[in-house]
C-alpha cells in the first residue's frame, strides 16, 4: 500500500521500521546531544531502554501492516545519517491523513519539514485518495509554526484553530492544539 522509500530533491525518506537498526534508532531518541531541545514539544520523551524503540519500531511495523499508518525515517542525500523521521496516519473511515515530523537539531531550518511534507501530501492525494490530511503543533512551537504555515498554504490548506487540551503526551501532560488541514481539491487547485 504505502512505497518502502520516497525520493524528493533533497530527502530520501525510508521506511522507518525496516531501514533503521534499533540500536541506531534508539541512540538517536535516547542519546542525541539536543534530545530534550527536539522532545520538548512532542507527545513523545526521550527513550529509556532500546526495548522501548524495539516495542515502538514493532508498533510501527504492524501499523504499516494493517495500512493504519506508513513512518518513514528522513536521510538527507548529502548526508549519511538519520536527521529524523516522519509519518502519514490513515484513518480509512473518515478518508483522512495526518502528517507528523520531528528532525533532529542540525537539521532545523532547512526546509526538510516542508519537502517531506509535499511528498507525503503526494502520496495522500494521487495515490491513497484521501479526502484531507491534517497537520498539527503546540501553540508554543513557534518553529513548526512556521514550517506548517508555509507548507500548507503553499498547497492552498489553512489553519483550522485551536483545540483546547486536545493532546496528550506521555508524561501525563495535557496540552492545547493548532490544526491545519489541506483538501484534495485545495491541492490540485494549488498545484493547477
Amino acid at each position: 500500500m504505502f512505497p518502502e522509500t520516497i525520493d524528493t530533491d533533497r530527502l530520501e525518506l525510508k521506511r522507518l521500521d525496516t531501514h533503521v537498526d534499533v540500536l541506531d534508532y534508539y541512540e538517536v531518541c535516547a542519546h542525541d546531544p539536543a534530545i530534550e531541545e527536539i522532545t520538548r514539544y512532542m507527545t513523545w520523551s526521550p527513550h529509556d531502554t532500546p526495548k522501548e524503540t524495539k516495542e515502538y519500531l514493532d508498533h510501527v511495523r504492524e501499523q504499516w501492516e494493517d495500512a493504519e499508518s506508513a513512518q518513514y525515517g528522513i536521510f538527507p542525500t548529502d548526508a549519511d545519517e538519520l536527521a529524523g523521521a516522519t509519518g502519514l496516519g490513515v484513518d480509512w473511515e473518515r478518508d483522512l491523513g495526518t502528517l507528523g515530523c520531528w528532525l533532529r537539531k542540525p537539521y532545523w531550518g532547512r526546509g526538510y519539514s516542508g519537502e517531506r511534507a509535499d511528498a507525503l501530501l503526494e502520496l495522500a492525494f494521487d495515490t491513497l485518495d484521501l479526502a484531507c490530511v491534517q497537520v498539527s503543533h503546540v501553540p508554543e512551537n513557534e518553529q513548526s509554526e512556521r514550517a506548517i504555515t508555509k507548507y500548507v498554504e503553499r498547497h492552498g490548506g489553512r489553519r483550522e484553530g485551536r483545540l483546547r487540551n486536545a493532546l496528550a503526551d506521555q508524561d501525563g501532560g495535557v496540552h492545547d492544539e493548532v490544526r491545519y488541514t489541506v483538501t484534495r481539491e485545495e491541492y490540485e487547485t494549488a498545484r493547477g
